[in-house]
């Protein structure tokens, strides 16, 4: 992690390094989240590896299926007697991170949801209410006139396309992004998410290209950056970009719920959680096991979930933290944090578990690459949408090949350079 993120986990490193004396935390910084996988699992390889290693969630199958790449956490939790039990965490959470009898493999650390944010200055400018923004995606097209009409060349943009606009906007609407529950049931899942509510939200993005409403800027944290600098009006994005906006927008913005078609029953249903667990890797002595245990229930503790919520924009992983945090007032005097928890508080459907598949990584790359053909007009959504399912697919079945004859699964392709964020 980098940025205000990475400070702030340096922060942590060094509280608890403080706080005993018996184990010392090394934080190394390894660049991408890409790079990190890549970088410790082959590390682990060479018998080398870390103790500790926070891998995102699109390499959670990739980890699961390296065998003897790390230890279970419900195992090393249960030796070392230390209380780190799925039951502890929120409703979202600790499915993601569990394998299928709902036992922790890894530990939920920094995990975020995508929210809405805007320029607060910039809807005053257009004469726009400050303190309602669009709730719905049929309510956008409004806000947008009237911003490009005060001025703004771009009125909206997003960051990370496939996880905010597939993947959330699939569950967020109670439907599948890949059969088997998203691919926790099993590593034979196939890809579904080119369905008609799909098919009309990214004609609806490709329309507001057209016109001037919608600006992609980039695959990764690209448009958060132009947001930031008062490019662009409005800004899909994690919740925890509110600690480097915080930090660089020199102008009033506001946060909101993701938003939603109206029209769909039972939505607005569940957003998904994205980000990184901390997973412990094989191959270690018992008093290193008992080192990674004590610093990891360490991390769980209320008041520094508590801190670590607030101070980044993550959401706080147990429950304890969300009412550590509830009790000392926070949300009333900063209501906009609680945006995303709410988003995850309803008890997670087999749609809103999340979505665990092989080759994920480079299942995403496919999808951005047919959704910028989308973008550019090089080809109508569903055409781009039917070959990225069936472009993904092929690659699932190669995962499912590797792993089920017992190969090592490939690593995942190095994106560009980009914060750890989601």
């Amino acid at each position: 992690m980098s940025g205000s993120l990475g400070n702030a986990l340096d922060t942590l490193v060094r509280r608890f390094n403080e706080s005993q004396s018996e184990v010392r935390v090394i934080g190394e910084h390894k660049g991408s989240y890409e790079d990190t996988l890549i970088a410790a699992l082959a590390a682990q390889r060479a018998g080398n590896g870390p103790h500790i290693a926070q891998v995102y969630e699109v390499g959670t199958a990739q980890m699961m299926a390296t065998k003897g790449a790390y230890r279970p956490l419900w195992q090393v939790a249960a030796e070392q007697q230390v209380a780190l039990e799925a039951k502890l965490f929120l409703p979202a959470v600790p499915g993601f991170f569990a394998d299928g009898s709902g036992r922790l493999l890894a530990l939920p650390f920094n995990l975020s949801t995508p929210i809405l944010f805007y320029n607060k200055d910039a809807f005053r400018k257009a004469k726009l209410d400050p303190d309602k923004p669009p709730a719905t995606w049929y309510e956008m097209p409004k806000a947008m006139g009237e911003l490009v009409d005060a001025g703004y060349e771009c009125v909206y943009t997003t960051v990370w396309p496939s996880w905010v606009h597939l993947e959330n906007m699939s569950t967020w609407h109670n439907q599948d992004f890949a059969t088997k529950d998203n691919g926790i049931g099993g590593p034979d899942a196939k890809l579904i998410f080119n369905t008609h509510l799909m098919v009309r939200h990214i004609s609806f993005l490709v329309s507001w290209a057209r016109s001037g409403y919608f600006t992609y800027s980039g695959r990764r944290l690209e448009g958060e950056k132009r947001f930031a600098e008062g490019e662009c009006a409005m800004l899909t994005a994690s919740s925890a970009s509110s600690a480097d906006l915080r930090r660089l927008a020199r102008f009033d913005f506001g946060v909101a719920q993701l938003p939603y078609y109206d029209d769909i029953k039972g939505a607005p249903h569940h957003a998904l959680i994205g980000g990184g667990g901390l997973w412990v890797m094989a191959g270690k002595k018992p008093a290193e096991y008992r080192g990674a245990a004590k610093f990891l229930a360490w991390l769980m503790r209320p008041e520094i979930q508590a801190e670590w919520h607030q101070r980044t924009g993550y959401v706080p992983v147990t429950q304890a933290a969300y009412e550590y945090t509830r009790k000392q007032g926070f949300y009333a005097a900063h209501p906009e944090q609680e945006i995303a928890i709410r988003q995850l508080l309803q008890a997670p459907s087999k749609e809103s578990r999340g979505i665990r598949l092989g080759n994920f990584a480079n299942v995403r790359a496919i999808i951005e690459e047919e959704l910028e053909q989308a973008w550019n007009g090089a080809v109508p959504p569903k055409l781009a949408l039917d070959r990225a399912a069936e472009r993904g697919n092929e690659l699932l079945r190669k995962f499912e090949r590797e792993t089920q004859g017992g190969a090592e699964p490939a690593a995942p392709a190095r994106a560009p350079r980009g914060k750890a964020k989601k």
